[in-house]
């Protein structure tokens, strides 16, 4: 079920209101209704996945139980790998069974040694990279003994199995939104509103900036042998707004939609196109990801705390993973691989910590030095996105080719030009929002400030309209949904 749809503007309503005016005086009944809900919600797409999501919970709560009372050491790290095996087993099946096979073969008839295989026809499971690492964070959590093992299985499978962000995160820990199952939950109206607000936003993100940038982004791309340099720049520029309005517009509902049901996500992008280095825009694109590569990958690898090599090696291997989790596709690969490039400088003269506060703090503008920051890390993270976007190597190639070419001096030009004129109208729009409210946990969060009843409603209308008239309602999918 998709949050740009009908169904799901059917299905929120209905769901809010028997959590709120039938169930809401059993924690219990809650959470069941949680599950249900959750579970008809993915089962929309596809029901036959919903096997792989009850299995993998009844792996881990079980696993969590043993390991509760197992205080051999050995036998606590065979139950660990059996969650770890079992979850990315499930992963390396279904997402890169084929890649490596195609790989496999390309490699042996490379020395001459030609293998027929044929590949399997695997359909992908919306969302299970996002659930998979949000269980196994929990085993690896009571391992650790960071957090105690919850003994209801409801509670459980409404946190591995919760609606909002089930698809396609913020990938939550356990020690953050499986408590909440546990707790009392009481409506609060300002809670609520604050959660549809943000649910507004996100819409707008995903309907009118990401899904008009996808149109122009997709024409570009799926012809760019056709175009010149000066259009695949402005592809290269649409992806870029689109990736982001898409992903974090997504994050936005999710977020917003838990804040109807009385639960709080994390944040999953502060404001990350405003960077001033790849290492901030890195602590502000996709923080669930992120933060649980360097908790679980890259910590217990070392860190930071060994020699210049170690720390060479541990930053690579969270970047080309990071990679790798997004898909069975080399273009990901070496999508990491440039992002480790160009963070390693600023690690090795331990300058990667350096912007770790909201840029121009206080100030409505940001300083020259600041401006030419944010303008060149734009610039490079747009680079990297064409890998992201590419069909395979030879096309992201072959596009960059095109680009630093005579022809990126010529008027773009093609069939979308109108959308485009008006699409980038709009971002500049969203962009200065966004600004406006970088210090807060979404831009249209300082609107609750205004004290006029008239101006802050007038803005809210505002959004509305410019979503149905300037909005894409073809109901296309987010693009994390085929991560």
């Amino acid at each position: 079920m998709l949050f740009n749809s009908i169904d799901f503007a059917i299905f929120l309503p209905i769901v809010f209101a028997f959590y709120w005016f039938v169930v809401n005086r059993n924690l219990k009944l809650q959470n069941v209704l949680i599950v249900a809900a959750s579970y008809i919600f993915y089962g929309w797409w596809d029901w036959r996945f919903l096997s792989l999501i009850l299995f993998s919970t009844v792996i881990d709560y079980s696993i969590g139980r043993l390991l509760r009372t197992q205080e051999n050491i050995t036998k606590r790290k065979a139950l660990l790998w059996t969650s770890i095996l079992v979850n990315l087993g499930f992963l390396a099946f279904f997402k890169y069974y084929n890649f490596f096979l195609d790989n496999f073969i390309t490699a042996f008839s490379l020395f001459g040694t030609p293998i027929n295989a044929q590949g399997l026809n695997i359909i992908l499971p919306v969302g299970i990279s996002f659930y998979t690492f949000q269980t196994l964070s929990y085993t690896i959590d009571v391992y650790k003994k960071r957090l105690e093992p919850t003994k209801d299985f409801i509670a459980f499978t409404a946190f591995v199995s919760f609606f909002p962000q089930l698809v396609a995160g913020p990938i939550e820990r356990a020690t953050n939104l499986l408590p909440q199952f546990n707790k009392k939950r009481v409506f609060e109206y300002n809670k609520a509103v604050d959660g549809l607000r943000q649910i507004l936003w996100g819409l707008f993100k995903k309907i009118v900036i990401a899904d008009n940038s996808a149109q122009i982004a997709n024409e570009i791309f799926n012809n760019s042998d056709d175009f010149p340099g000066s259009t695949l720049v402005l592809g290269a520029i649409f992806f870029t707004f689109q990736i982001y309005g898409d992903f974090s517009g997504y994050s936005d509902i999710a977020i917003g939609t838990s804040r109807l049901f009385g639960f709080n996500l994390k944040q999953n992008f502060a404001f990350p196109y405003f960077s001033r280095d790849i290492a901030e825009f890195w602590r502000r694109w996709h923080i669930s990801l992120s933060t649980w590569f360097r908790d679980y990958l890259y910590i217990p690898l070392g860190g930071s705390r060994g020699g210049t090599w170690v720390k060479v090696r541990n930053t690579f291997a969270i970047f080309i993973i990071s990679g790798f989790w997004h898909g069975a596709n080399w273009t990901f690969i070496v999508w990491g691989t440039l992002n480790a490039l160009y963070f390693l400088p600023l690690l090795l003269l331990n300058k990667n910590r350096m912007n770790t506060n909201t840029v121009a703090q206080g100030k409505l503008l940001p300083s020259f030095k600041e401006f030419y920051q944010i303008v060149l890390t734009f610039s490079t993270i747009i680079l990297t996105w064409i890998f992201f976007r590419a069909e395979n190597i030879d096309h992201a190639l072959n596009y960059l080719s095109r680009i630093f070419s005579k022809s990126l001096f010529s008027f773009p030009n093609f069939q979308l030009m109108e959308l485009a004129f008006y699409t980038l109208f709009m971002i500049s729009i969203f962009m200065v929002i966004e600004w406006l409210g970088r210090n807060k946990q979404y831009a249209l969060e300082n609107s609750s400030n205004i004290k006029s009843n008239y101006l802050r409603y007038g803005l809210y209308l505002a959004i509305v309209i410019t979503i149905m008239a300037m909005g894409n309602f073809n109901q296309n999918e987010f693009i994390y949904f085929q991560f």
